[in-house]
């Protein structure tokens, strides 16, 4: 793939992207505008391809996100999370256990540094723990390659579970209008999506390119302020940028230097997959929410990846936004302390 020159390489990606977004959206897949770029990207990078996504591209397709994500929220999602604390308090500490213990038996079980192992199995924003973890001492390129590894496992698994739970409903979806009349509504979302994206970047704030324009887009759409307009072959657009990002983050260097920790890379993710699929579970029990909400609010993916496929499956968007949100900022306060944890017991 490496002796193709770029020209081809993104003319293989952007056809064999298309017309697999669109063979698993024929299907009803969720998500299928990600999944297919991604898996694409991730064979091309596999493969040798040496295309990468530009930085700024991916953040503005993060805040495209971000606008999408603020249609849906309201100030009345901090009832159930003020009204159920102990609740919300409980998933977010046994969160962060999970995630602790499931670094602290990698690194103990494996030849990965203790920071990189802490940082690499963090469930918050990918792209966070990322740029976090080489503060700390940890090889950036295997936090990497951890992160986007959950990534992919945890947006493949979400995208089944949310196709299982949307059964046959999923054949009377509303047909999308993929391109509908514009105005300056959309003018003003592009707007607070730059001015977000920017702000975010400018005061490094964790994941600030998404949540930014969201919170900015929620606050003038919920006062009546302004309606956004955010249209789906634009969504589209940022869904399919998102998942080369990760995709192509699978290069051969990378992979042969994680290969021999892979197989435990992959029990870790497993494990934690599996107890945060535990808690949704409990979530069901304890609050009035269906499973396939609170799996997508406890799914330890990126927090732009589970946003796209809770927004292609008719689940609660604002409770699910709302526990990844704060999910993350634990992470972020947290992260630093359990690193040197698990850095300093877990060979002992």
């Amino acid at each position: 793939m490496e002796r193709l020159s770029l020209r081809v390489q993104w003319f293989l990606l952007l056809s064999v992207s298309l017309l697999l977004g669109c063979l698993l959206q024929y299907f009803h897949v969720p998500a299928a505008l990600l999944l297919g770029p991604m898996i694409v990207g991730v064979v091309m990078g596999l493969t040798g391809a040496t295309l990468r996504i530009d930085k700024r591209l991916f953040i503005l397709a993060q805040a495209i996100l971000g606008c999408m994500i603020a249609q849906s929220l309201s100030p009345s999602i901090l009832t159930p999370l003020i009204t159920d604390w102990p609740v919300v308090l409980a998933v977010l500490l046994l969160t962060l256990a999970a995630s602790g213990l499931s670094g602290f038996l990698l690194v103990r079980f494996s030849d990965l540094p203790g920071a990189t192992g802490a940082w690499g199995s963090s469930p918050g924003g990918a792209s966070a723990m990322v740029a976090m973890a080489g503060e700390y001492g940890a090889d950036a390129r295997l936090v990497a390659f951890m992160q986007y590894l959950r990534v992919l496992f945890v947006a493949t698994a979400a995208a089944i579970v949310a196709r299982i739970g949307l059964g046959d409903s999923a054949q009377s979806a509303t047909p999308l209008l993929w391109f509908p009349p514009l105005d300056q509504r959309f003018a003003a979302t592009l707007a607070i999506a730059l001015g977000g994206a920017w702000l975010g970047q400018r005061f490094r704030i964790p994941s600030g390119a998404l949540l930014l324009p969201a919170l900015f887009g929620a606050t003038l759409h919920a006062s009546g302020t302004l309606s956004l307009q955010v249209p789906e072959w634009l969504l589209a657009l940022a869904y399919a940028l998102i998942g080369w990002s990760v995709g192509l983050r699978f290069t051969k260097p990378i992979f042969r230097l994680a290969l021999r920790t892979l197989p435990q890379m992959v029990l870790s993710i497993i494990g934690l997959m599996l107890l945060c699929g535990a808690m949704a579970w409990m979530l069901t029990q304890l609050l009035h929410v269906d499973l396939l909400t609170a799996y997508l609010a406890t799914s330890p993916g990126g927090l732009d990846t589970v946003a796209i496929i809770a927004a292609g499956s008719r689940v609660d968007i604002a409770f699910v936004m709302a526990m990844q949100t704060l999910r993350l900022f634990t992470i972020l306060l947290t992260g630093p302390a359990l690193a040197r944890f698990i850095s300093r017991y877990a060979h002992a």
